[in-house]
């Protein structure tokens, strides 16, 4: 094969063994010697001596090619020994060879395993670990906007409060109340087989009055609107997020923290509560109902029974619950919303995230007053 050109990249196989390499393998002279790479004429188990002597320059896409050329003679089973290439020659071929032989022998490639179950176990809690202290750092983050606006009055945004006191606490008064209800009436009528054959009848509201009024309401609350308001908080702040209207607030000199965040919390804090008072009141009218059907408990009795059986205590306990479920739902809710990266799929993502984290943490919470209270005797 005729060298094509002086300046071009060439060689010529016209006296085996000996193979000459000349002119300049650079990407701008390659031309079409990668057709005439392939189409060079078979040889079988030859010392071929490769002569660089004439190579002018050489680049890396040259090296590329003309190691490709090399490995296809290799290929037919030939032997290559260079001569005659400069220093810096042979140093680029040796990248190029070991890039070579890398991606030629998959076996060289590291193999990545499947993790294993501990590896998973490892992983899952150095995430978690890790996502606990950005929730911790965003508290933190929350807890000193509170105390700064609240030691300036003017920086707090009082229409954003009461809309989301609408939207958390009015709009919500139907599906708690409904719940409750049904809750109510549900306890009382578990609970009648069994108070009826102790002739325990009366015993009813003590059941009815300090389950609902301590555990129950506020609890049933708190997950109606962790689902509902929750959810809408980490949606609402995720989209923000993904369309970047959060980076345009801070430009503006607006505090995500004081618009988005602050509101959601004051207004939960102050509807949940409410609602629990709402759950109350409908809980022991649904087990009034049952207790009258069921006991033959009338309204009377029923009524006069639940004052000397509930003591303040057990109804303030549940307004300082429904209290402290708010932050925790607000909090999550809000923190898994500025999580949000990427696309809308992410924004379902972490809405998800925030109703099971909710959830899951307000009945973490509700064991943890259990326990507390219980030791005070309270």
């Amino acid at each position: 094969m005729k060298i094509v050109s002086k300046n071009s990249a060439a060689f010529s196989m016209n006296a085996l063994p000996n193979l000459t390499l000349s002119g300049a393998w650079v990407a701008s002279t390659l031309h079409n010697i990668v057709e005439k790479i392939h189409a060079i004429p078979t040889t079988i188990e030859l010392n071929i001596v490769a002569d660089g002597s004439g190579v002018e320059a050489l680049d890396m896409s040259g090296a590329w090619v003309m190691q490709s050329l090399f490995s296809l003679l290799k290929a037919q089973g030939n032997s290559i020994t260079l001569i005659g290439f400069k220093p810096e020659f042979v140093e680029r071929l040796k990248v190029v060879t070991y890039e070579f032989s890398h991606h030629a022998n998959p076996q060289n490639n590291i193999e990545i395993k499947p993790p294993t179950l501990l590896e998973h176990i490892g992983m899952a809690t150095t995430e978690a670990l890790k996502e606990a202290k950005d929730l911790l750092s965003f508290v933190g983050e929350v807890s000193s906007v509170f105390l700064a606006s609240f030691a300036d009055p003017q920086r707090i945004r009082w229409r954003p409060i009461l809309f989301n006191i609408r939207e958390a606490g009015l709009n919500a008064v139907p599906i708690v109340g409904i719940l409750a209800f049904l809750l109510g009436v549900v306890v009382a009528y578990q609970s009648a087989d069994q108070l009826r054959h102790y002739g325990a009848n009366i015993f009813v509201v003590d059941l009815i009055g300090i389950s609902m009024l301590r555990e129950f309401a506020p609890l049933i609350a708190a997950i109606i609107i962790a689902g509902r308001s929750g959810s809408a908080y980490a949606a609402q702040i995720g989209t923000m997020s993904v369309t970047e209207e959060i980076d345009a607030m801070r430009i503006l000199g607006i505090a995500p923290m004081e618009m988005l965040v602050l509101p959601k919390l004051i207004g939960l804090a102050i509807s949940l509560p409410l609602l629990t008072v709402w759950a109350d009141m409908l809980g022991i009218f649904g087990g009034m109902l049952t207790a009258s059907a069921q006991l033959d408990v009338s309204f009377v009795d029923f009524v006069g029974r639940l004052v000397k059986a509930v003591e303040m205590t057990t109804y303030t306990v549940g307004l300082g619950k429904a209290f402290v479920f708010a932050i925790i739902i607000t909090m999550i809710g809000c923190f898994q919303g500025f999580r949000t990266k990427g696309g809308a799929d992410n924004v379902g993502r972490q809405t998800t995230r925030s109703v099971v984290q909710s959830i899951f943490l307000v009945i973490v919470a509700d064991a943890l007053f259990s326990v507390l209270f219980s030791i005070l005797k309270i």
